[in-house]
């Protein structure tokens, strides 16, 4: 009995010992750790493992229509003018390499200038800004047969269907959002021909797409998904191309300023070294039919006089 007792006892003393020493267990975040102030440490930088590489920014489409068109204009009138086209001209870009798709080169060149309709007799100031002379519009086409030359310049080129629907992945490259979404509506209105369905949807506004990309520069900004940039909170303001080729490092602007072609050479230029720093190149824009300004008449082809010259 009295063994019995004894074992029940030295258990019992076993179980209490445990049970404190649970208890009291200093926590692994609180114990003390060695002490390694002689002994030799790499630097954290070095400790870390590499960041991983990045893959290649996804680039949807296959080529670009860069388009930098050049209207009539008067002196001391805005954006909400009738402004009609006098100057079409587009360089086409492809990839150098369809597989990496990291460079853009020239594929093609088109240009043509356009003869006016409503006021056929071009200002003073649109020839000193634009330098088209009245003898360029005389001997050009009008906006309509314009339109039908340059549809042979895109089905060349696998861009359009017979029946002109887009085919292929292309996309429009205009610097800002004037030139297909205003210039183009207006003419379609004053020339009263349906706004071309290849000239609608979704384009690639260049000089929104370099502003992003220069804030993005500005705040260490990381790229995230397929190869698309993430932006903070600082904003630049808009740039025209001359800054936006300084901006990137190029060289300076080349040719005329306000001459469409080279307007729109240049503008070609930019979005290739977009590509060639890795920047995916997504539309941003979204033009829509249906387009007014104050001047429409009901009827296209109508412009209403009394709006013309309040049109500031």
């Amino acid at each position: 009995m009295l063994a019995w007792i004894a074992l029940a006892t030295a258990a019992l003393c076993v179980f209490v010992v445990m049970r404190y020493s649970r208890a009291h267990r200093i926590p692994a975040k609180a114990r003390k750790s060695p002490d390694l102030s002689s002994a030799t440490t790499t630097p954290p930088e070095e400790l870390s493992s590499p960041s991983p590489t990045l893959p290649p920014p996804a680039q949807p489409y296959d080529y670009f229509c860069v388009l930098d068109v050049e209207g009539t204009c008067e002196e001391g009138q805005g954006l909400n003018w009738p402004n009609e086209i006098i100057e079409w001209p587009v360089v086409l870009l492809g990839w150098r390499d369809s597989e990496k798709r990291d460079e853009l080169v020239v594929v093609d060149e088109w240009r043509s200038y356009v003869q006016p309709v409503y006021r056929a007799k071009l200002t003073e100031f649109c020839t000193k800004l634009t330098g088209i002379t009245q003898a360029d519009v005389d001997g050009a086409p009008t906006f309509t047969p314009m339109l039908k030359q340059f549809t042979k310049f895109l089905r060349k080129h696998g861009l359009l269907d017979t029946n002109n629907r887009k085919t292929g992945r292309w996309t429009w490259c205009t610097d800002g959002p004037y030139d297909i979404r205003d210039f183009v509506a207006k003419q379609c209105f004053i020339s009263a021909i349906p706004h071309p369905p290849y000239l609608l949807g979704d384009i690639l506004d260049v000089r929104t797409a370099v502003n992003d990309y220069l804030n993005e520069a500005n705040t260490g900004s990381t790229r995230s998904g397929k190869g698309r940039r993430s932006a903070n909170t600082f904003r630049r303001t808009s740039l025209k191309l001359p800054n936006q080729l300084q901006a990137l490092g190029l060289a300076p602007f080349e040719g005329r300023q306000h001459s469409g072609i080279d307007d729109t050479r240049n503008i070609a230029r930019i979005v290739a070294e977009l590509a060639r720093r890795g920047v995916s190149l997504l539309c941003n824009l979204s033009v829509r039919p249906g387009r007014r300004w104050q001047w429409m008449g009901r009827t296209p082809g109508t412009i209403l006089e009394e709006y013309v010259h309040s049109a500031t």
